[in-house]
């Protein structure tokens, strides 16, 4: 039995759940900063008399810096591993957002916000490639979106500091509380191993060993003895960089990941990043606007544990194409319907809870789709196609606003059919991955 194997023979125990969390925490500090600007946007726009235009562009640096550091990032994580990789650019957005508030104007804040995004964007599918790596095959698509469930307990706690902090103590003080998370991998050192999978794609096969024999005492399982172990082959040679993507019948599955990736960043920023001030714009007091968010954003949380539930069950294509679906759907009602208090609070739930449960289902399927010497690197692209969605949704939203204020249907309705789109090429161009080991679910895009 090779150690992939062994891996994936473990049942769940204490070690898987230490590492989701683990890296869930790191995920969640993630997402602590990009809820915090939004917030920080809305109050901004008026003390800094900003237009929808430069309101944007804040929006859209951060995205800029996540787009680099996603491939950067995921390139340096198939090279020096993801635990490294993981770490450093945990520190990197920590102290980048701790230093957002010193900025004195417009341009130091979109300057910072570009540095804060290289490290936000390196961090989240590296995290999702290391968390994927050590997972049983059968409860893999839960751990993963699991893990992306700490975004939204991210997401919620910024709408909680915005709503608590902000009005009291200014939006200076949020930045700084968002640079805490630099203290946290303190603990990361010492909790979270480096992927035996990368260190076998390495060719440090001992090292790799001696983890795996590590997980599977605390999971109550004997290691094999040295002579019954089954040698492990030679590491394949490393694909050959960007163009391994698109060899084969692998380009199928990175034109699917790719087209889903733009979609679901452009619609999550696009939406998320303005609600809060749209909210303030049609007449309600920023106190007020982020109540609203607030209880908006929680409904990202069962979204996430039920793609959770479903997803190792029913298939990471079916649960996807039924999350985007119903994301689409809330977005139209959203945009149209919303005229009410309790509407704009029933619409946005439902936006948050299949927008958010889709992402579980989407960073489960990217890690799988590659093997692992371009795992990371696959991912990081995909993530980084994405942040382009994410530069251009605060932009064309803005632009939206600026020329036609309150026009909340164009806004959502173009979201809504983006949405669909991504829909479609998840059913047309993906591959069923549920249950399969890491190596043949990534092998299916080999053929």
């Amino acid at each position: 039995m090779t150690l992939a194997e062994r891996l994936d023979r473990l049942p769940l125990s204490p070690f898987h759940r230490r590492l989701t969390v683990s890296s869930g925490l790191g995920w969640m500090f993630d997402a602590l900063d990009s809820g915090l600007v939004s917030f920080v946007l809305a109050v901004l726009a008026r003390e800094w008399s900003l237009t929808p235009s430069q309101t944007g562009w804040i929006g859209s640096a951060g995205m800029a810096g996540m787009l680099v550091g996603a491939i950067v990032s995921g390139t340096l994580a198939d090279r020096w591993g993801r635990r490294a990789v993981f770490l450093a650019t945990l520190v990197l957005f920590s102290i980048a957002t701790g230093l957002c508030g010193l900025a004195t104007g417009f341009f130091s804040l979109l300057a910072l916000r570009c540095l804060v995004g290289f490290g936000l964007g390196g961090e989240l599918p590296v995290a999702a490639a290391l968390v994927s790596e050590f997972a049983p095959s059968a409860h893999r698509g839960r751990l993963v979106v699991l893990l992306e469930s700490f975004w939204a307990v991210g997401w919620a706690a910024a709408a909680l500091i915005a709503w608590l902090f902000i009005p009291a103590y200014g939006w200076r003080a949020a930045f700084f509380l968002g640079a805490l998370p630099a203290l946290y991998t303190i603990h990361l050192r010492r909790s979270v191993p480096e992927s035996p999978r990368f260190l076998l794609a390495q060719g440090r096969v001992a090292e790799a060993g001696a983890i795996v024999a590590g997980i599977e005492r605390e999971c109550g399982v004997e290691p094999p003895a040295p002579g019954d172990a089954a040698p492990e082959a030679a590491p394949a040679a490393a694909p050959a960089g960007f163009a391994a993507l698109w060899s084969g019948e692998r380009a199928r599955r990175t034109l699917m990941l790719w087209i889903v990736w733009f979609a679901m960043v452009y619609s999550y920023y696009g939406i998320f990043i303005w609600l809060p001030t749209i909210l303030v714009a049609s007449g309600h007091t920023v106190v007020k606007s982020f109540e609203y968010v607030l209880i908006i954003t929680a409904a990202q949380i069962p979204g996430y544990f039920t793609a959770a539930w479903v997803v190792d069950r029913a298939g990471r294509k079916p649960t996807l194409a039924v999350f985007l679906a119903g994301c689409a759907g809330a977005c139209w009602g959203f945009g149209f319907h919303a005229a009410s208090d309790t509407a704009i609070v029933a619409w946005g739930c439902l936006v948050s809870f299949f927008n958010l449960g889709a992402w579980g289902v989407l960073y489960t399927w990217t890690p799988e789709s590659y093997p692992t010497a371009l795992r990371a690197r696959g991912a990081g692209w995909a993530a980084g196609v994405g942040r382009i969605g994410g530069i251009l949704a605060p932009l064309v939203i803005g632009a939206i606003l600026g020329s036609r204020p309150g026009a909340n249907g164009v806004v959502f309705g173009h979201v809504a059919a983006l949405v669909l789109i991504a829909a479609a090429a998840s059913v047309i161009l993906g591959a069923e991955t549920r249950g399969a080991s890491l190596e043949s679910a990534a092998a299916q895009s080999e053929v």
